[in-house]
């Protein structure tokens, strides 16, 4: 079953939030089953078949009726082991333009729009030379470039504090949708569901929803939030839901998922809120200098009350009592199948390993560093919910990792923790205890079963340094080329594949670490 097939729905559908009040969300473009669709990879002549069935401009009435498919496009690209953003600016965007019909205009105004960086940039400029040439479009299409606006922004959760909505009214050129974003905060806060409902029916069944909810015995808080608290919390759960979607099923999600498919409205929701101002963030050395500057104090007030008093700002909660290491009496430990996957890489980058339940996490610490290649040298921490465990450090809080082991933290299958690298360019790695099973005595531990992508080099500026150094080495005429391949001690680019990636061979080198 092709990405779109998993993805597809009715052009008016009604959808539920935990059994809530129905929503009428927005309509949506048919089935694509372009050679892309169809997991092969088009040749130009091909690219313009994208057209007729996704562009229907007779019977559009609004920007967003394109962005949606663009956005499909950008999602199911994006999912594919190949430099799909290459693939847009060298293949989509020239064979669009050269078709200088006003359809092809209108996909590429939007994969401007919804595209970040030089694919969007690049759609952009050949929107507007065709627009320059006398190409024509719907008076609508121009209200792509005016600016979006988010208000009534609100976060709800339960009595306990766990999130279960984000929702936002997003207005553009005197339109307005409201989006509603689905919170499991037991899958680490992720984006469960993205809803994209019409805003002149939202109030009704925002409160139908929260009633019947309350009704159910759930007790909803609604809080508003500040536009930059707002965006953070959003790409948050965004995030998670980009760092779990292998788990899915895919792009979209599962496959009795309906509709563009989640990781399509992610990238049309993440869109809309690059106009929102960029969340302000704390450093570690704010906390461990022990003063805390006007600007850092509101940054945390976003991140832990957002809107809330100085007052009414909580005390730090207290870890849970560690529990006990495994006794001999209890038999040899099951093998962990962990997943750790590098948070906001796109691409996602992560590696599926396969070690004793009882390994250390100092050992573990080890095989993460040798599974992506990097040099152990920078500082680094495990945040698990028994506390933070790394080098010992009472300023920072971190306690001793060397006699804790990965399953006094991690206790049961689906438990996670976090593992940060580098405080400087902050690498963040989300661990996920997948299943545990006996050992297989055929087998040696520990061992790389999957995985996907090369890893980001050292130093190389966190996630969004490495995604513009591949950037970079991806273009040959750029001033910063020949230097960033003498930083990587590289002859030319075919020694550079971002792309790469041989379980085998993450495997040996672990079974190498003594």
């Amino acid at each position: 079953m092709s990405p779109v097939s998993r993805g597809r729905r009715r052009n008016a559908k009604k959808r539920s939030v935990r059994g809530g009040a129905p929503l009428v969300v927005v309509g949506s473009p048919q089935e694509c089953d372009c050679p892309f669709c169809a997991d092969a990879q088009p040749a130009s002549a091909q690219v313009g078949a994208l057209l007729p069935e996704a562009i229907d401009l007779d019977v559009m009435q609004e920007p967003l009726e394109v962005e949606v498919p663009a956005a499909m496009l950008l999602a199911i690209g994006s999912a594919l082991d190949v430099d799909f953003d290459r693939a847009v600016r060298e293949q989509f965007v020239p064979t669009f333009e050269a078709q200088a019909t006003p359809q092809a205009r209108a996909m590429l105004s939007a994969l401007g729009s919804v595209a970040d960086g030089e694919a969007g940039r690049a759609a952009s400029a050949a929107a507007r030379r065709l627009a320059e040439a006398g190409v024509g479009a719907p008076p609508w299409l121009a209200e792509l470039d005016a600016p979006v606006t988010v208000d009534q922004r609100f976060r709800y959760t339960d009595a306990e504090g766990f999130n279960l909505l984000l929702t936002g009214r997003f207005r553009r050129a005197g339109r307005s949708h409201v989006a509603v974003v689905v919170i499991d905060d037991c899958d680490c806060g992720a984006a469960r569901d993205i809803l994209l409902v019409d805003a002149d029916g939202w109030d009704a069944a925002r409160n139908a929803l929260l009633s019947e909810m309350r009704a159910g015995g759930v007790d909803v808080t609604e809080r508003k939030l500040q536009p930059a608290g707002f965006r953070r919390a959003v790409e948050a759960a965004l995030d998670n839901y980009a760092d779990h979607d292998e788990d899915l099923g895919g792009p979209g999600g599962p496959p009795e998922e309906e509709g563009p498919g989640t990781a399509a409205l992610a990238l049309l929701l993440r869109s809309w809120l690059r106009g929102l101002p960029a969340p302000r963030t704390t450093s570690r050395g704010d906390l461990r200098d022990g003063e805390l500057t006007v600007a850092s104090i509101s940054a945390l007030l976003d991140i832990i009350a957002p809107g809330a008093p100085v007052g009414a700002v909580p005390g730090p909660r207290r870890p849970a009592a560690l529990p006990g290491k495994r006794r001999k009496s209890a038999g040899q430990a099951p093998i962990y199948q962990v997943k750790v996957s590098l948070r906001g890489a796109r691409p996602p980058i992560w590696r599926r390993l396969q070690v004793p339940a009882d390994v250390g996490l100092a050992r573990l610490h080890e095989l993460i560093q040798v599974a992506f290649g990097w040099t152990d040298s920078h500082l680094h921490v495990f945040e698990t919910p028994y506390g933070s465990f790394g080098r010992p450090d009472t300023d920072l809080g971190h306690r001793a990792e060397s006699r804790v082991t990965l399953e006094q933290v991690a206790p049961n299958t689906g438990d996670r923790l976090r593992y940060t690298y580098d405080f400087g360019d902050n690498w963040e790695l989300d661990i996920l205890v997948e299943k545990a099973f006996d050992r297989d005595a055929a087998e040696a531990y520990p061992r790389c079963v999957g995985g996907r992508r090369a890893a980001p080099p050292e130093d190389c500026g966190g996630v969004r340094g490495y995604a513009e150094l591949v950037e970079i080495l991806a273009d040959p005429t750029h001033p910063e080329h020949r230097e960033r391949l003498e930083w990587l001690s590289l002859d030319n680019l075919n020694d550079f594949d971002p792309a790469r990636f041989e379980a085998a061979a993450v495997t040996v080198a672990l079974q190498r670490v003594r």
